[in-house]
């Protein structure tokens, strides 16, 4: 049975920090692209990042580059989020997903199979 859970989110005020935890279990983790999404209220559920299953490869959208990192540790069955100058629009429930085409970063959530239950993030201004 495939998990994904998701650990780190919370209350931080705007311009600061949280580094979001997703920890994988029964899968080959390290064949799989891992990716970051969220969902605001209201709103369809986004792409944030992706990493391959290497760690060579990563996406971001463009409204994090330059403030968020996406990275792995394949040893733990870990990928992290780590989230820098946060702003209240990046408010939204964070969720982490696997997709097992491992070197190949698809943006669509529907290529992703597996998906854990979700972080609320909430950034106040």
């Amino acid at each position: 049975q495939v998990q994904l859970v998701e650990s780190g989110g919370g209350l931080v005020q705007a311009g600061g920090s949280l580094r979001l935890s997703c920890a994988a279990s029964g899968l080959t983790f390290s064949r799989y692209v891992m990716g970051w999404f969220r969902q605001a209220p209201g709103k369809e559920r986004e792409i944030v990042a992706a990493i391959t299953w290497s760690g060579g490869s990563t996406y971001y959208a463009d409204s994090v580059k330059g403030r968020f990192t996406i990275s792995r540790d394949n040893a733990k069955n870990t990928v992290y989020l780590q989230m820098n100058s946060l702003k209240p629009e990046d408010t939204a429930v964070y969720y982490c997903a696997a997709d097992r085409r491992g070197s190949y970063i698809s943006t669509q959530s529907d290529s992703y199979e597996y998906w854990g239950q979700g972080t609320q993030v909430t950034v106040s201004s």
